[in-house]
């Protein structure tokens, strides 16, 4: 995983590229009623700062002229981090549980469409073109599959559309899908497993039936892989109660002791709890337990390492805390030098005041940038300020 901010500075509020797409800042409610005004639809980049879609999709995507040209005279558009202020409420109320998603909405705060996901530039003109379709919007297809509607490409458009956000209906669709294509292709796989969470699902049960299918397509070990992974997901989300933020921990342990050791289901169990408490900015708990998990941090791999160093340079104060995590950088550097890596090192060392290395890694991350054409643009206006 790469570092968890490549472009902070395009979501510091309005951010216009040239000839792209004009992103229009403030309140979700002053857009609301902008678009209420101009009778427009508002259109919402739903993204997380982590998310690599989201990152190519600011650089790659949103700059093209066909498509600024488009959105810009059709809708009123603003991007949101769901995972900070008013967005953790926005996330909620419109169901966003993948990034990116895209969400088109009235000015009544009313969705009246989505997708989600990397999208290359005609595909998405075209779900902007839906979104002003009646005919083509979420809603209308939903009631188009009420209706019974059979075609293969249509549910399978409707399932990749719901599989992450309304996991009972894309299993509806999905079962409707299977039964009037009953051979899977690699592309059926992929949808199927996106939606994968849990043994609760009506996707695991396809899953189970399909099994004799699906391993013609991926190998029986990659399909115990993920049906492992699906259990244990299921198993963690019942060990958290979410009203208490509270672990059962012989729940867990009692429910994976026939597939984990005891050592594997601590660190997993530790892992789960870290990434709750960073959710839930508890960052005393988040410090605690990644200091005690990644005391050893010998075989970690390159990108763990950067992306937990990454994350106590923008979550940790402490300053023995953010010395150990210079400590997980160097190592990642050492095992694959990289842009993302050295600029995380630049970062902390100027965050605990060492200005001369912070210079040094600096300069050594935009130096690898430019080799690997990687936008440096934050590399650099940190070095301007050493």
């Amino acid at each position: 995983m790469k570092k968890l901010i490549l472009f902070s500075s395009l979501f510091m509020g309005t951010f216009i590229f040239a000839q792209g797409i004009q992103f229009d800042e403030g309140k979700f409610a002053s857009i609301l009623a902008k678009a209420k005004k101009e009778n427009k639809l508002i259109f919402i980049d739903a993204y997380a700062s982590w998310c690599g879609p989201c990152k190519l999709m600011v650089k790659n995507i949103f700059p093209l002229q066909n498509v600024g040209d488009y959105y810009n005279s059709h809708f009123i558009n603003t991007k949101i981090d769901m995972e900070k202020g008013e967005g953790l409420d926005l996330a909620k109320k419109y169901n966003v549980k993948a990034f990116p998603t895209y969400l088109f909405i009235n000015g009544d705060g009313e969705e009246i469409h989505r997708t989600l996901g990397y999208v290359e530039e005609n595909d998405f003109i075209q779900f902007a073109k839906d979104a002003e379709d009646p005919n083509k919007r979420l809603a209308s297809l939903k009631q188009k599959f009420e209706n019974g509607e059979k075609d293969p490409e249509f549910l399978k458009n409707l399932a990749s559309l719901t599989v992450y956000n309304d996991v009972e209906f894309s299993g509806k669709v999905l079962d409707r899908y299977f039964q009037e294509k009953p051979t899977m292709d690699q592309e059926d796989v992929q949808i199927l497993l996106m939606g994968l969470q849990s043994t609760d699902s009506p996707l695991y049960k396809i899953f189970q039936t399909k099994k004799e299918d699906i391993v013609k397509i991926m190998s029986a070990e990659r399909y115990d892989f993920f049906d492992k992974n699906t259990i244990l997901n299921t198993i963690i989300k019942k060990s958290y109660n979410a009203d208490t933020k509270t672990w059962n921990d012989n729940y867990f342990i009692t429910e994976t002791q026939s597939f984990l050791s005891k050592e594997e289901a601590d660190k997993i169990l530790k892992r789960a709890k870290i990434t709750k408490a960073l959710k839930n900015k508890d960052i005393t708990t988040y410090e605690k337990l990644s200091l005690e998990l990644y005391k050893d941090y010998s075989t970690i791999g390159a990108e763990e390492l950067n992306s937990m160093a990454w994350n106590f340079f923008e979550n940790v104060n402490t300053k023995s805390s953010l010395e150990k995590a210079i400590a997980w950088a160097q190592e990642s550097v050492k095992k694959n030098e990289n842009y993302a890596n050295t600029d995380t090192l630049a970062n902390l060392y100027n965050k605990t005041g060492d200005k001369i290395n912070a210079k040094r890694w600096a300069e050594k991350s935009i130096e690898l940038a430019k080799k690997t054409g990687e936008d440096f643009s934050d590399t650099e206006n940190l070095l301007k300020t050493l």
